[in-house]
């Protein structure tokens, strides 16, 4: 007999028999915890594993919204930063970019901020090297 995953089997003495079916499907287990991974989850790792991240990180002050330090661009997983110093600075520059247009239009929310950061530098980094690495942008106010 070819059971199917679920399917209970039944053995007797004289016999063996499909004898109805159970609830089945995957259970994802990590670390310590069974069942608990969502597919959100699941789907940053795999995009994480292939196109690395970048964190930006930028300084501002909280009354006037100007830059006080950075943009700063570490990057994990996407690129060698030694051998892609060129491309680093070019990304950079364009962060302070848009960090100026923000500026300059009053923009003081983070979201917004966040937002542009996002937008200008995946546009950027996809032209140059056609991968997508997930973007973090981290704003301190001071």
């Amino acid at each position: 007999m070819i059971a199917d995953n679920g399917d209970v089997i039944e053995l007797t003495r004289n016999s063996i028999s499909k004898n109805g079916s159970v609830p089945n499907g995957q259970i994802f287990v990590d670390g310590l915890g069974v069942g608990d991974v969502g597919n959100i989850v699941l789907r940053d790792r795999k995009h994480l594993s292939q196109d690395g991240i970048l964190t930006v990180v930028v300084t501002i002050e909280k009354q006037s919204g100007s830059v006080i330090a950075g943009p700063d661009i570490i990057s994990r997983g996407f690129v060698y930063v030694r051998e892609s110093e060129d491309l680093m600075d070019e990304a950079r520059e364009i962060v302070k970019k848009a960090l100026r247009e923000c500026e300059e239009k009053h923009i003081i929310e983070w979201a917004t901020i966040k937002s542009n950061i996002k937008d200008v530098l995946r546009m950027f980094l996809y032209e140059k090297t056609k991968r997508k690495p997930m973007i973090l942008p981290i704003i301190m106010e001071v």
